[in-house]
């Protein structure tokens, strides 16, 4: 055997071994990743900054999603009584435009207690106006003197005058702000529930059981676009049905141009329930933001669990609400009811 054929021979029984394929199989590799790092150092520095700066995007937008949420927490209103708790918060709208109510007289039992939950919509004012001025108009007709007006009919009567007042005071400086008006004035043996627009209120009686105190007066409910029809108004679907496409309730105070075309009105529904009979526990009145989120049979059932929380439940119902993606302003009242003896009862 010649040399050549030996050396032949050895170098195919070196080369064809395993290792040291494996071994030429990296050192390929690492010449081309050498080659490409140093003929392309620009390109890759560009990438890898890019990817950087998305990076920080993402995490400087996680940052601020999470400080609106603890800005929107921030901005609460609550107030506590013994017999009554409200918990508001702006949740994540721009700004707070609801309003809450509680005047009680623990000195006189012959004044019926208010409360009220005011929904603005278009700005703040009408809300803030109905929310300062009604409690007042309100007490001076019921602390009248041999006054043959029922309550009903006191109540009814100055919704419609707050009505005025808000349209003369704001149409003067064009300011088309509205509000819904939920109110209850609340005696010994009697509640008696006004409302305009979608706050809503629910009672829960002796069972346990939801009682409508109130109903929502939207655009698409029969009644009300036979109204806005005839008045030459329409209704269309712009996330929700609107008045005009406009607003996403048939009935409402304020709101001066939609009051001029007559296709909205401020006339409450107004009824009155026996507290002998219904044996309440509880009464809620809220803004819509909790009704996007709840049923009124969930929300009794909610608080019910929870009337033992300092705020009887309230806090803890906005705050579902609002991670169940509320995306509006949302403001609970409880109303707790003392407990009727069995002579009460009748």
């Amino acid at each position: 055997m010649s040399v050549l054929s030996l050396l032949a021979r050895i170098m195919r029984s070196l080369l064809l071994r395993p290792e040291t394929l494996l071994l030429l199989l990296l050192l390929c590799v690492s010449l081309a990743l050498w080659s490409f790092f140093f003929f392309h150092t620009e390109e890759v520095k560009t990438i890898v900054r890019s990817s950087r700066d998305a990076m920080n995007m993402m995490k400087g937008r996680v940052r601020e999603m999470m400080l609106e949420e603890q800005i929107s927490f921030s901005r609460t209103w609550q107030f506590r009584s013994s017999s009554a708790a409200v918990y508001s918060i702006q949740g994540r709208r721009d700004h707070m435009e609801d309003r809450f109510l509680i005047l009680t007289d623990t000195l006189n039992n012959s004044h019926p207690d208010i409360f009220g939950i005011f929904d603005g919509h278009g700005g703040k004012a009408a809300a803030e106006y109905a929310k300062s001025r009604l409690p007042v108009m309100l007490r001076q007709q019921l602390q009248k003197e041999n006054s043959a007006r029922t309550p009903q009919s006191i109540l009814r009567q100055q919704i419609l005058n707050m009505d005025k007042e808000i349209l003369e005071k704001l149409s003067a400086s064009y300011d088309e702000a509205g509000t819904t008006c939920l109110v209850a004035l609340l005696s010994e043996k009697d509640l008696t529930v006004a409302n305009v627009g979608d706050s809503r209120a629910v009672l829960c009686d002796k069972d346990g059981n939801a009682v409508p105190l109130s109903h929502d007066h939207k655009p698409y409910q029969v009644k009300e676009r036979k109204r806005i029809k005839k008045a030459g108004g329409f209704i269309s679907f712009n996330g929700s049905w609107r008045v005009q496409g406009v607003l996403a309730m048939s009935r409402s105070l304020g709101d001066y141009p939609l009051k001029k075309l007559k296709v909205l009105i401020p006339d409450p529904d107004v009824l009155n329930f026996d507290l002998d009979k219904l044996q309440p526990q509880f009464m809620i009145l809220a803004s819509d933001g909790l009704w996007d989120a709840f049923s009124s049979e969930e929300a009794v059932h909610f608080i019910k669990e929870r009337l033992d929380e300092p705020h009887f439940g309230a806090k803890s119902i906005v705050l579902q609400s609002f991670y169940r993606g509320c995306p509006d302003n949302i403001t609970v009242m409880v109303v707790k009811f003392r407990k009727r003896g069995s002579k009460d009862a009748g």
